[in-house]
């Protein structure tokens, strides 16, 4: 006797989520290859949005590590500031990048792209992960400053594999979080003002300057709920060997860039009409 058929329905059943999966693969890479190129006319971007993590490295770490006025366990507070600064510098990209998404609605851009048949979780992710491109030639600076600083940085290449991760999913998260903004408020000028207001508090309300130790009650809840700090905290895990928690730092990351990705998707919408 033959062997039974296989049904030709069940088949391309089959071969849906496969070909679904190509698409949204696809469709990042080209969103991270347009970040790349813009990048590569603009170098000066690069060295621009240098200066403030060398700031805070220079002058604020050095000048704390001196003081020893933060308590960090016997860690050099430098050492203790690296991964902080790195996750700020990631932040403070990825925070603006609703202004993009506005920009290309006024040009046009966004309505061509919104009609292809591209599923809208496949561009918010392609956006999310470009913003992570930009976020990783970022920490390449950033984490050269901190070794001509004499911070102690891992040899493990399996490390460095790790931070490129967590930037990656701390910086999807954040641009998501922008779009879904940019989404409601619709202006440019009014996401820049808004940016600019929850930035700052998504940083001092992190673990990025100080521990969780020293931080009053109130300001140890929102630590819990933020983002950022367990993306500090997994990089802290990475870089120089601090964390405890490093699974549940990678998992709530997860978690977050999921459920920003379906929110910004849904909302995404509302800038084309």
């Amino acid at each position: 006797m033959s062997a039974p058929l296989v049904a030709p329905h069940a088949a391309s059943a089959d071969v849906r989520p496969l070909a679904a999966l190509r698409v949204l693969a696809t469709r990042i890479g080209a969103m991270c290859l347009v970040e790349l190129q813009k990048l590569r006319r603009d170098r000066t971007e690069v060295v621009t949005r240098a200066i403030q993590p060398a700031l805070w490295l220079i002058i604020f770490g050095q000048t704390f590590t001196h003081l020893r006025a933060i308590p960090t366990g016997g860690l050099p507070y430098l050492d203790f500031l690296a991964p902080g600064i790195l996750a700020q510098s990631a932040l403070f990209v990825s925070i603006f990048y609703g202004i993009h998404i506005i920009w290309e609605r006024d040009a046009g851009v966004l309505a061509k792209l919104m009609v292809t048949p591209t599923p809208r979780a496949a561009l918010v992710t392609g956006k999310a992960f470009a913003a992570g491109i930009r976020a990783l030639v970022q920490a390449v600076v950033v984490l050269v400053l901190a070794a001509l600083l004499g911070v102690s940085l891992p040899v493990n290449p399996l490390n460095y594999l790790g931070t490129v991760a967590v930037l990656l999913l701390g910086s999807a998260f954040f641009c998501c979080l922008s779009i879904t903004l940019a989404g409601l408020v619709l202006k440019r000028d009014r996401m820049m003002g808004i940016g600019q207001a929850i930035m700052m508090p998504l940083f001092f309300a992190s673990n990025a300057l100080y521990p969780v130790s020293v931080m009053p009650g109130w300001l140890k809840v929102l630590n819990r709920v933020n983002p950022l700090s367990y993306e500090v905290d997994a990089l802290r895990g990475l870089l120089i060997g601090t964390a405890d928690h490093l699974l549940l730092d990678f998992g709530v990351l997860v978690g977050a860039v999921a459920l920003a990705v379906f929110t910004a998707s849904a909302i995404l919408g509302r800038l084309t009409r």
